[in-house]
């Protein structure tokens, strides 16, 4: 058997492959020479990429969260905070990033902690916009583990406001979205008291 660093990837060979001709004819509109040698798998590198970033698609919010749901009697605030957050915008197919912090107050049912940031990726990994990705969470966890209410906030930069058009690279866009018990001022104001400090 052979020792050292090993590298498993599943693609879909037939979506690689059509995606990879479009690449190269990118390239070549660009006035680039796609078969020189620091070009010549770009096209492929890309393609898979691109299957990666959108692989969210692929994938049922709602099943993961159900392979982890448990009973419990627990009816105060959960808060998973600062989740990193990849997504592709799309108006330009450039990158926003930053962090997501989400909160549920449990009606009856937890849910595994790893499942609340698998969710925020099903959707991160999909053609986005931030404020529409902040209402799938939300959403996805409201109607699968039916709580006393959801509150999901996201910050990120987006390289289409950072790398072109207006140039800004020090902007931060926030977006929030609530259900239930978080539509209330004070208890909305617990969560973003929260997920603002700096617990020791």
């Amino acid at each position: 058997m052979k020792k050292g660093y090993s590298k498993e990837e599943h693609y879909n060979e037939e979506q690689i492959e059509g995606l990879s001709k479009h690449y190269k004819d990118v390239l070549q509109k660009l006035g680039e020479d796609p078969d020189r040698e620091g070009l010549e798998k770009t096209p492929e590198r890309v393609a898979k990429a691109m299957q990666y970033l959108t692989h969210g698609y692929e994938l049922d919010a709602g099943e993961i969260m159900r392979s982890a749901m448990f009973t419990e009697n627990h009816n105060q605030m959960v808060i998973v905070k600062d989740i990193e957050v990849y997504s592709m915008c799309e108006h330009h197919m450039l990158p926003f990033f930053g962090k997501a912090h989400i909160a549920y107050i449990p009606n009856g049912k937890i849910v595994g902690l790893s499942k609340i940031p698998r969710v925020v990726d099903v959707f991160a990994r999909r053609l986005q916009v931030q404020e529409r990705l902040t209402d799938q969470i939300k959403d996805c966890i409201q109607d699968t583990l039916k709580p006393f209410g959801v509150a999901v906030v996201i910050e990120a930069q987006h390289m289409c406001m950072q790398m072109r058009g207006i140039q800004k690279q020090n902007s931060v866009t926030t977006t929030s979205s609530f259900t239930g018990a978080f539509e209330k001022d004070s208890t909305r104001k617990e969560f973003i008291s929260l997920i603002s400090s700096k617990l020791s």
